[in-house]
């Protein structure tokens, strides 16, 4: 592959010497903030019960009367 001869660098901002209005101030400030914010981070999805792990601890079982019963219960 051959790479070509005439690379320039890119200036990515253009200076010019002047007096700058208020509003061309306030452009060139409000476009810099709004570059520099970028997309606010995504929340975490929430997990599912199926995939939660504390799904597999054994639940405390109730003595008594009627206990075996409530122990095949849904929690």
């Amino acid at each position: 592959m051959n790479a070509p001869t005439d690379t320039k660098p890119e200036t990515p901002l253009l200076l010019i010497k002047g007096n700058a209005t208020p509003e061309e101030v306030a452009a060139v400030v409000a476009v810099l903030q709004a570059a520099s914010v970028g997309a606010a981070p995504a929340p975490a999805p929430k997990r599912s019960h199926w995939a939660n792990p504390g799904r597999t601890h054994r639940a405390l079982l109730h003595h008594g009367p009627g206990g075996w019963r409530a122990s095949s219960l849904a929690r």
